[in-house]
């Protein structure tokens, strides 16, 4: 069984008297340990995709599948067990709380959980040693650079240690020297075994991931699997379907 299965999802909009498909009857596996991205132009449905499998909107038709999870078939309560446990995201624009030390920022995901104070601040200390940001945490967002501040983003992501990591447009925002770091790191990332997809117009980000997955008007349009040309799987990482 993949870590996540989408069966037949549509995602249906009626606006005007017009039926608009956002997404249109999308099939779709992602092993543990992928490193994919899914690309497209803007409004070709990527960012749908994404939050659906993120949980962040529900599909009009079709099966959903996270971790064995029946997604369509879950409560509010396991929805909420998904989002915060088995998800990460990471944003174009951070989407760090200004008034919030880095540290304070990372261990938001923790405070949802539940965890107590002391081992909230030693996990989103360990989740920022990941991203080499340690240095950082007692700054506020302001106060340090972009790259630094998506690398913090990152960290925020992982505190929870989630099954996936998705990144929408995570170098959008950033120079493109600071991009390359980001997108290294997403690589080293996933060649510890980590689940990490990128959604994206970009076909230079595309190019770093050994598999691709084309969205056009709501479809899958292409798969590539370099890793079937020979091209060599991070440690620990699952073979693709």
């Amino acid at each position: 069984m993949a870590l996540i299965e989408l069966r037949g999802v549509s995602k249906i909009y009626h606006l005007g008297g017009e039926e608009i498909r956002a997404l249109d009857d999308v099939s779709l596996d992602i092993p543990a340990g992928d490193f994919v991205s899914i690309i497209g132009p803007s409004g070709s449905g990527k960012s749908t995709l994404m939050h659906i499998i993120g949980c962040l909107d529900s599909p009009t038709r079709g099966s959903l599948s996270i971790d064995g999870i029946a997604i369509e078939k879950a409560t509010r309560a396991e929805l909420a067990h998904v989002r915060n446990r088995k998800i990460g995201f990471v944003f174009q624009f951070f989407n760090l709380l200004p008034k919030l030390t880095v540290l304070q920022n990372v261990e938001l995901p923790l405070i949802y959980s539940g965890v107590r104070a002391r081992e909230r601040r030693e996990r989103a200390m360990e989740a920022l040693k990941l991203v080499s940001m340690e240095h950082r945490a007692r700054h506020r967002p302001l106060q340090i650079s972009g790259g630094q501040q998506q690398r913090a983003a990152i960290a925020r992501a992982l505190v929870n240690n989630p099954r996936i990591v998705f990144g929408d447009e995570p170098t959008g925002n950033l120079d493109s020297h600071t991009g390359a770091a980001i997108l290294d790191l997403f690589r080293q990332l996933s060649a510890e075994g980590r689940t990490i997809a990128l959604v994206t117009h970009d076909p230079e980000i595309a190019a770093v991931t050994p598999r691709r997955i084309e969205i056009r008007d709501g479809k899958v349009a292409t798969k590539v699997d370099l890793t079937l040309a020979g091209l060599q799987r991070p440690a620990g990482a699952a073979a693709a379907p």
